[in-house]
């Protein structure tokens, strides 16, 4: 596993030369999810990032549900000592449920076995929707491998769904609804 130090998030984050994204990307990414939700009518009162990096989908997310309570969850000791996030793993967080639960670029690290233990806590995390982000296989031929941390380990798109259909309908997007669904949705507005 890498090391989560100054010297990733610098690479990965802040360097305009490596960084994966630009911020912009995180609050356009921040403006979809929170579209979506409002479109469908899920109300998001509480918001729980896991994994939360250097905070800025949560933060912009934050802007987007103004008045809702957002707590960053983080496994980087760097991290949770420099923005004060909550110390934690997706793999076995204790927290109680919030309405919007975000996890990009987190479930890649994990070995199979603890993959799927994330997927069933952030099933037990999730009380309306989640927003979830990892490369799989299907992606190798955009991803761009100057920018993208090797160390991850990459799974099929048919992995994934099958954990994740347990406990969720995908909408599009990276978004899923917990089950039961507390919205009415379209038989062509859900991927499966």
């Amino acid at each position: 596993m890498p090391r989560f130090d100054a010297a990733y998030y610098k690479r990965f984050y802040y360097d305009p030369a490596t960084r994966a994204a630009d911020p912009d990307y995180a609050r356009r990414q921040a403006r979809f999810i929170a579209s979506y939700l409002k479109f469908v009518e899920l109300p998001v009162e509480s918001i729980l990032d896991m994994g939360c990096g250097v905070g800025r989908v949560l933060r912009a997310l934050g802007r987007e549900f103004p008045g809702a309570s957002v707590t960053g969850v983080e496994y980087s000791d760097y991290l949770c000592e420099r923005h004060g996030w909550e110390h934690g793993s997706v793999v076995d967080y204790a927290g109680k449920p919030r309405d919007l639960v975000v996890c990009a670029d987190v479930l890649a690290y994990l070995n199979n076995r603890n993959c799927a233990r994330a997927i069933d806590n952030l099933a037990r995390l999730t009380r309306g929707a989640l927003y979830l982000g990892a490369l799989t296989r299907e992606d190798r031929p955009v991803v761009d491998t100057e920018r993208t941390d090797p160390d991850q380990q990459v799974r099929s798109l048919a992995w994934y769904r099958r954990h994740l259909r347990k406990h969720f309908v995908a909408i599009g997007g990276g978004l899923f609804l917990k089950k039961p669904m507390r919205v009415t949705m379209w038989a062509l507005d859900m991927l499966e």
